[in-house]
């Protein structure tokens, strides 16, 4: 075990060289010839979409039930982490759980989605003739869907019970590979072992893409808003700047650590967005977002399995479900290390219940509030907020809502303050993971984690510098480099149950039962 703990702290250079090279030469090449880059990424992500999707959408709703099933089970007591109490209260931990997906797109994708699909009702349901009011619900049904129970079940549920298993309870390394490890053994974590360093480089090349494309588009967003706000030009240098105060704080906090940074900054901004929430609640439709709420909510569910499993239009799920489920998928390993972090003490039941329906269903009341109040001013007044949400996209949708609510600029003030703080704490918690994933420690080296953090947004201010259309090359390429991160997790699907049983006989929660004895072998034992 000590030779273990002592490795640990090693920086892994085979796999901090070729995710890191990998990134920069994405940025040379885009720089040097993006329309090429564009032609690459774009045919790899039709490729993608085209025969991964349907196992993607498999993949999710699987790892959803066995999660579900997992804690509903008898080992659903069984303690993870080798711990006997909580490390972190349940608001603090569940703070810390809920910055990290829905601060990839929780202000511009709750305001900008349902109203999409408002306007263009998903094809799962555009046959069935509804007037503009009856399409709200489905509309912001699926907008729940998108950032509901199976996209939060991908990202923290299976993959790390098997993570905290090896980790913890085995004391090898917390790396990506440590999924694999109940399948593949000790050898899994060898230096020569390819199918390990693949994994670790992959998950990292993956996290990065997902965390650069909201750090570009928070760029995009608040210069967008500081000029509707404040009148200030709306340049390559405003949207640059944003950045580097956005990475300064991700770094400061990424260099505080778990304990101290990520945990306050999380903290903070649950508190801002609760606020903002019930100021809108308060001067906006406050009836309508509740019963939108409860009917959006009561028609995902009705329609759980058709949306889960529908492949009728594959262009629009390219875009839309396909595309979410790549990102996050994308996020998955990383995700699932962070949450190891934070986790330790809590049992099965616990984990399930805070990541797969607790976190769903506070993300889906946030994109009622957000997204139902931009609903209610389109229905009022038509062209409200499609107009410049047309016109000018996601970045304009929440100014256009805030412009029908009372004292918006005040609250439109307050979204993009979260929104700076939700994007700063997905940098922070993934240059954190991806710290992890270089040295295998819980406690990595500050200059480490904060190297990432300005990696991070060294590229996507540079995208943002070659123009838009790279920031779109960029999200594609998220999509592409889910390709093989989701093979590795399609593993604790069946592993997280076997690793849970064994857990259980670990602390006593079950028991082996006695296998009957025959007379020829009882007296072949006694002779």
């Amino acid at each position: 075990m000590n030779e273990k703990t002592n490795r640990r702290t090693r920086i892994d250079w085979i796999t901090f060289s070729i995710s890191g090279g990998f990134l920069v030469l994405f940025l040379l090449l885009s720089l040097l010839n993006k329309d090429l880059m564009g032609e690459w990424i774009s045919s790899s992500f039709d490729f993608s979409v085209t025969f991964f999707g349907a196992f993607w959408q498999l993949l999710l709703l699987a790892t959803f039930v066995v999660g579900v099933a997992l804690a509903l089970s008898k080992y659903g007591k069984v303690k993870l982490g080798k711990k006997d109490s909580p490390e972190n209260g349940w608001f603090r931990w569940v703070s810390m759980i809920l910055c990290t997906l829905l601060a990839s797109g929780g202000v511009f994708w709750a305001a900008g989605e349902p109203i999409y699909h408002f306007l263009t009702t998903p094809p799962l349901f555009a046959d069935e003739g509804m007037t503009s009011a009856q399409a709200v619900v489905p509309g912001l049904a699926q907008s729940f869907f998108h950032w509901g129970f199976t996209a939060w079940a991908c990202l923290g549920t299976v993959a790390t019970i098997v993570l905290m298993y090896a980790h913890y309870h085995k004391g090898y390394p917390l790396k990506p590979r440590a999924i694999l490890y109940p399948m593949v053994g000790e050898r899994i974590f060898n230096k020569k072992s390819v199918i390990g360093a693949t994994a670790d480089i992959v998950s990292v090349i993956a996290v990065a893409a997902g965390t650069i494309g909201p750090i570009g588009f928070l760029g995009l967003q608040v210069g967008y808003a500081l000029n509707y706000l404040f009148n200030i030009p709306d340049t390559l240098f405003t949207q640059s700047l944003v950045i580097i105060f956005l990475v300064t704080i991700a770094a400061i906090s990424a260099a505080s650590g778990v304990d101290k940074g990520i945990q306050l900054l999380s903290r903070l901004n649950v508190g801002f967005a609760v606020v903002l929430m019930i100021g809108m609640l308060i001067l906006g439709p406050t009836m309508f977002i509740i019963d939108s709420f409860i009917a959006a909510e009561a028609f995902q569910l009705q329609n759980f399995l058709r949306m889960s499993l529908y492949r009728g239009d594959s262009g629009w799920l390219g875009y839309w479900t396909v595309f979410f489920w790549g990102w996050f998928l994308g996020f998955g390993p990383a995700m699932a290390m962070f949450i190891s972090r934070i986790s330790r003490g809590r049992t099965i039941r616990e984990l399930i219940l805070a990541v797969a329906i607790l976190a769903p269903i506070v993300s889906n009341f946030w994109f009622a509030v957000v997204g139902g109040s931009g609903l209610f001013y389109e229905l009022e007044s038509p062209g409200a907020v499609s107009t410049a949400l047309n016109e000018t996209g996601m970045p304009a949708a929440v100014m256009a809502i805030m412009e029908q609510v009372p004292f918006g600029m005040v609250m439109a003030a307050g979204f993009l303050i979260v929104t700076i703080i939700f994007v700063a704490t997905t940098a922070d918690s993934m240059s954190y993971s991806v710290a992890v994933t270089i040295t295998g420690d819980t406690h990595p080296p500050r200059v480490l984690r904060v190297f990432w953090a300005l990696l991070f947004g060294g590229i996507a201010a540079a995208l943002l510098g070659i123009g838009e259309s790279s920031i779109q090359t960029l999200q594609n390429f998220i999509v592409v480099t889910a390709v093989p991160v989701s093979l590795l997790l399609l593993p604790p699907v069946w592993l997280a149950p076997k690793v849970a049983k064994q857990m259980a006989k670990e602390q006593g929660l079950i028991t082996e039962r006695s296998v009957p004895v025959s007379v020829e072998e009882k007296e072949r034992k006694t002779s």
